[in-house]
């Protein structure tokens, strides 16, 4: 952010300098711009170190004091076991992300795919697919130095609905990352492809930066393994072209384990 807060919002780099002021917000915690209940301030009981419950929080008549879940947190404990009951589950009500609005976009590709690639959420443009636009045009052309093309590869998302701030909320990157798992495992690819940070720490727990230059493998509860590769999202390529030299070696790698 800097020292100098004076910012031109009307001139040409506006974007860049919005961008860096959602980055500062969030690395210092605030994931939501709103949240989903309201809370009266002037209470005690919403104050820091009170000792009663603050009032977003509800308890259930005759539950013994056992606070009722938020409505955020009504997706099962237990996954639906097969890709069938998963695919409408997950693109129904009681996903973790169906109270967002905004078009929910599903997986798209053969449910049997060799290769499987996983990016964070819908891009602000995507209708009906994932990866549309400026970014779905060098996606396209990533998989086609591999020798593929979309309609060979399953492509999903950690969130099938996009986020408000553009990005996997942290409340519910854990839970996500639970659906993300349990989809890997239904459908059980060779290979998967994680592009971006949200992808990554979704599948492996943590993130490109740590994850890149080697191969992962992801075990089965069957005895398969998937073999995964982490890299750039195609958007960080098109902010940051001097990544797509590291993003070259990353398909470079994971076209040996294809071939192989």
């Amino acid at each position: 952010m800097g020292a100098d807060q004076h910012i031109d919002w009307a001139s040409e780099d506006w974007t860049d300098l919005a961008a860096s002021t959602l980055d500062w917000w969030r690395a210092a915690g605030v994931d939501v711009v709103v949240g989903d209940a309201p809370v009266n301030w002037l209470s005690r009981n919403s104050l820091p170190g009170s000792d009663e419950p603050a009032a977003i929080v509800s308890r259930a008549a005759g539950d013994g004091g056992a606070s009722a879940a938020p409505a955020a947190a009504a997706s099962p404990a237990v996954l639906p076991t097969t890709l069938a009951e998963f695919t409408t589950w997950r693109m129904g009500r009681d996903a973790p992300d169906a109270i967002w609005s905004g078009e929910a976009i599903a997986a798209a590709g053969p449910a049997d795919a060799a290769l499987m690639v996983l990016v964070d959420c819908p891009e602000r443009g995507d209708r009906d697919t994932l990866l549309g636009g400026e970014i779905g045009r060098l996606f396209d052309n990533m998989l086609r130095a591999i020798g593929l093309s979309r309609d060979e590869v399953l492509l999903a998302s950690v969130c099938v609905r996009r986020p408000t701030i553009g990005r996997v909320p942290r409340d519910l990157e854990q839970r996500l990352g639970e659906v993300t798992r349990q989809h890997l495992s239904l459908t059980a690819p060779a290979h998967l492809l994680l592009l971006g940070d949200a992808a990554t720490r979704a599948v492996l727990a943590t993130n490109v930066a740590g994850a890149r230059e080697r191969l992962h493998a992801f075990n089965h509860k069957n005895g398969r393994s998937t073999r995964v590769v982490a890299s750039h999202h195609p958007r960080v390529l098109l902010d940051r072209p001097a990544c797509k030299a590291e993003a070259w070696k990353d398909l470079i790698l994971l076209n040996k384990g294809l071939a192989s």
